[in-house]
């Protein structure tokens, strides 16, 4: 079978630490692929993998041959990044921590925010960044400058907040969060390519998100009444394929439900 994107099934060293395995799974939500992150200090066997992805035996079984696996850590509850967990459990034995008490295994207690992980000769702290769903959580890399944002930040285009538990003003506050690491960290995000200077791209998605309100508040005014939520997509998201409308829908839905909290 040919590969639709040459990164696939390649291990790809981004820092000293940090390396990572792009999974097949390319999407309107996915951007490329889900990014699996396999984190191991200089001169140790073992390591740390952050999101082993969904039920794909393949990359699951690629990225459990990196190993032996340490600890098991989730950014956040979506299947493209908790899909895999039980079988790469089976696979590794190694315990699972997460926010959502679903996927721990191995004994693996729920993370808890700022709290310090030594494993495997690694230094991670546990940053709560809710918003893009409740338990959304990025990992520092002590020593590195490296964070880890799951989907709070994308290597490419902005993140749609689930309105299923997502938040916009926790959004807002997760942000402001990692905007106040201040500068000399990289994004390691769950979807797209690292980027460079966490504090800077954290402005600018906080500067898209204002915007992105103010345009909302401005097409309630131009509808009048009480709009429907396709309505106001249709009005904000006029220059963006129909296809991707039912995604924006999802964001609308979590803006809306901000701006009657301020009300």
């Amino acid at each position: 079978m040919t590969l639709a994107h040459p990164a696939y099934a390649q291990v790809r060293e981004v820092t000293p630490i940090v390396s990572v395995m792009l999974e097949n799974n390319p999407g309107m939500m996915t951007l490329d692929g889900t990014n699996t992150w396999i984190l191991r200090a200089p001169g140790r066997d073992e390591c740390v993998v952050v999101d082993p992805g969904d039920a794909d035996e393949e990359h699951l079984a690629r990225v459990a041959a990196l190993g032996p696996v340490a600890l098991t850590l989730i950014t956040h509850r979506h299947f493209d990044h908790t899909g895999g967990v039980q079988r790469f459990f089976e696979l590794t034995g190694a315990p699972v921590r997460s926010v959502d008490p679903e996927f721990l295994r191995g004994g693996g207690d729920a993370l808890v925010d700022g709290e310090t992980i030594d494993v495997a000769g690694l230094t991670l702290t546990v940053i709560a960044t809710p918003g893009h769903t409740k338990d959304s959580v990025s990992f520092t890399v002590e020593g590195e400058g490296t964070v880890l944002t799951g989907d709070t930040i994308l290597g490419r285009g902005t993140t749609v907040l689930d309105d299923t538990d997502g938040d916009l003003g926790d959004y807002l506050s997760s942000l402001r969060r990692l905007l106040d690491l201040g500068s000399g960290h990289r994004v390691m995000p769950g979807h797209g390519p690292e980027l460079p200077e966490l504090n800077v791209v954290a402005q600018q998605y906080l500067d898209h998100r204002e915007e992105r309100l103010d345009q909302v508040r401005a097409a309630i005014g131009e509808l009048g009444g009480t709009p429907t939520v396709r309505e106001v997509v249709e009005h904000v998201y006029s220059d963006v394929d129909p296809k991707l409308w039912p995604v924006a829908e999802k964001s609308v839905n979590v803006q809306l439900a901000y701006l009657r909290s301020l009300d």
